[in-house]
């Protein structure tokens, strides 16, 4: 295998330029947290991105910043946490899911990880101001800037989050930030089924008190955190006197769904991480794990006829409109199945998220792309990529 490890983002041009002329395919990695996200691909070569790692730029007056790819998430949190303030998207961890340690800042955006607060502030893609980058053909090249309105045209900056690296290699990335609030608080209803817990979640999202969390865990994915019945929770965010004044608006509204209970700061933050890294559903390891993103109420009619051919675990969120679903290994990982609930059910995407690797290189593992979108996205790939070394097959087996 050809192993390239670059030492500073001006050598990974170099590195890339030696890959195309020899047509040597490349995997790219920083820390390795993700390298069990996507079809399973055993490329020639390697581009370890690990040692770009670092912030370049920090102005918490102006809520941006920059850093190498590589740098660990953790590092980037550390440091906005010293001046109160976050990343708005609040990236998962895989850390459960795969048993492997940090992401990096790179990796959370190359994969539009977002989080739980998604429905309140948006995707990854939507803080990203700038990129640095190379594309297939060795070329460096910038994207956007440092501030807000930057682009004209096409926002190739954005565009390339949630490309998994088959476009370009990401060497440094520029976001956008918010101030972090002064405390959270977590309204729980318990007992719920699906059903009536997603429409309690809607309900509450509708409302003026600004949730920034909405999910459901059904009695399995419960229990992980400690409570005896299935839960639907609302996070709050902000300032104090506020946080307890729409705690106490939304209570009113749902007193009579279900039994109450509220969680202080701490409490709701323990929960929330394991919400955003799906840790309910990550025991036992062999559990085959899929990500569904559709309508909030087709949530629970999906979960209903999965359930009714296979023992599957649950947990609902972004108000229902993010299914998690946990199964036992069964032929296909039940890709047909799932798809097929997905579309008869107002249609949306389903991502094969943890299996062994030879069902996720034998069945689509990102959701089949229709015909013309298809052509599209060959054309953008050969546009970045003419030589397809940049992670290829990594989404799709054809390109």
């Amino acid at each position: 295998m050809s192993f390239f490890l670059p030492a500073e983002p001006a050598e990974v041009a170099e590195c890339v330029t030696e890959a195309a002329a020899k047509r040597v395919p490349l995997s790219i990695t920083g820390l390795g947290s993700k390298t069990a996200l996507g079809r399973s691909v055993k490329n020639a070569g390697c581009l370890d991105l690990s040692c770009l790692s670092g912030v370049t730029f920090y102005e918490s007056g102006e809520l941006v910043f920059s850093a190498l790819a590589a740098t660990p998430i953790d590092t980037i949190e550390t440091m906005l946490a010293e001046n109160a303030q976050e990343l708005p998207f609040e990236p998962m961890s895989f850390a459960a899911l795969y048993g492997t340690g940090s992401g990096t800042l790179g990796g959370a955006i190359m994969a539009n990880l977002s989080g739980p607060r998604r429905i309140k502030a948006g995707a990854a893609r939507d803080f990203v101001l700038g990129v640095k980058a190379v594309s297939g053909r060795g070329e460096a090249f910038k994207a956007g800037g440092r501030v807000v309105k930057n682009v004209t045209g096409y926002d190739l900056s954005r565009g390339l989050a949630g490309s998994f690296g088959t476009l370009a290699v990401a060497t440094e990335v520029t976001l956008k930030v918010l101030p972090r609030g002064e405390t959270s608080a977590t309204l729980i209803l318990t007992g719920l089924d699906p059903a009536p817990a997603v429409t309690a979640l809607c309900g509450a999202m509708g409302a003026p008190a600004d949730v920034s969390g909405a999910a459901h865990l059904p009695p399995h994915a419960a229990r992980t955190q400690g409570f005896s019945t299935s839960i639907t929770a609302l996070r709050l965010e902000g300032f104090a006197p506020s946080v307890a004044g729409r705690l106490d608006q939304l209570e009113a509204m749902l007193k009579d769904l279900a039994p109450m209970a509220r969680l202080d700061a701490p409490d709701s933050e323990q929960l929330w991480r394991a919400i955003r890294d799906v840790a309910p559903l990550a025991y036992p390891r062999e559990k085959i794990i899929w990500k569904i993103s559709v309508a909030p109420t087709a949530g629970p009619k999906i979960a209903e006829t999965i359930g009714r051919a296979h023992d599957a675990k649950t947990l609902f969120d972004w108000s229902g409109g993010l299914v998690w679903l946990a199964l036992d290994p069964c032929p296909g990982a039940a890709a047909s199945l799932i798809r097929q609930a997905v579309w008869e059910n107002g249609g949306g995407h389903a991502t094969l998220i943890r299996a062994p690797a030879e069902t996720r290189g034998g069945i689509p593992v990102f959701e089949p792309q229709p015909q013309g979108l298809a052509a599209l996205s060959r054309r953008l790939k050969e546009a970045f990529d003419p030589y397809a070394i940049l992670e290829p097959r990594r989404m799709w087996a054809e390109f």
